[in-house]
């Protein structure tokens, strides 16, 4: 596969973060001040940002706080937009993001607590054992990413984030519960909050297969933190659509 060619295809993920900077971003100039991209790099970068992320997530469970809560959810959704087209500058910003979601993820993982108690445990206990269940998986070789796999998956999520998107504007605007079966705990709410969990897992495949790739054409070194910051995006993603499907199953 030609360099042009595998970058090409990075920027099909279904992740947002990755869609179309790793196209261009292997210049010669690049390489040769920062060095290329490795797959320990961008795993080490990863487990500092889930790190950093655990550590402010203490202190809104510990210290409940909905002002930290929300100021924390604005301000990570605000750095990871600018991250996402400003790749280069990841290494400052991906860390400041992971702290600030991690204000939020603690924030609402204790309100989740309060209802359901163990739920915390159990969330976070799943996010983790899927991503370790598909990176065996992917490694060897159980799940391939092709490139049907690709575009179906990228349909997909595409599809989910346009359907809440209409359930945000409808909530917003029309002062009722938004799009019912998205929030319900009954058979049809639980039965989608289970596809999304299952779409937001397979997102990690490609995660991986974007991040291997990228090693091995040898893109920048700052790449790393990009690809520790889009799997950030994943794993949020997909404990946050955990913890929902938990409390549905729970409130029966």
């Amino acid at each position: 596969m030609s360099k042009h060619s595998a970058l090409d295809t990075f920027g099909r993920s279904g992740n947002p973060a990755f869609r179309d900077h790793f196209e261009g971003t292997a210049s010669n100039e690049d390489t040769r001040l920062s060095g290329v991209m490795t797959l320990e790099g961008a795993v080490n970068k990863t487990g500092i940002l889930l790190a950093l992320c655990f550590s402010s997530a203490a202190v809104t469970w510990n210290i409940p706080n909905t002002g930290l809560m929300i100021g924390g959810a604005i301000v990570g959704l605000i750095l990871g937009l600018v991250t996402i087209f400003n790749p280069r500058q990841a290494a400052k910003l991906a860390p400041l993001y992971a702290l600030a979601q991690g204000l939020f993820l603690g924030g609402i993982t204790v309100i989740f607590e309060s209802q359901y108690p163990g739920i915390a445990v159990q969330a976070i206990g799943l996010t983790f054992g899927t991503l370790a269940s598909l990176l065996i998986c992917y490694k060897t070789g159980l799940i391939k990413p092709t490139e049907n796999f690709k575009l179906m998956l990228v349909s997909a999520t595409s599809g989910i984030f346009l359907l809440y998107m209409v359930n945000i504007v409808m909530m917003t605007f029309g002062g009722g519960e938004g799009i019912g079966f998205i929030h319900s705990n009954g058979i049809m709410g639980i039965g989608f909050s289970l596809v999304v969990v299952a779409i937001a897992a397979l997102n990690l495949v490609l995660d991986f297969d974007f991040i291997e790739q990228g090693a091995e054409q040898g893109i920048p070194k700052y790449m790393e933190w990009y690809g520790a910051f889009s799997l950030m995006v994943t794993l949020i993603w997909l404990y946050l659509e955990i913890l929902r499907l938990l409390a549905k199953i729970r409130s029966n």
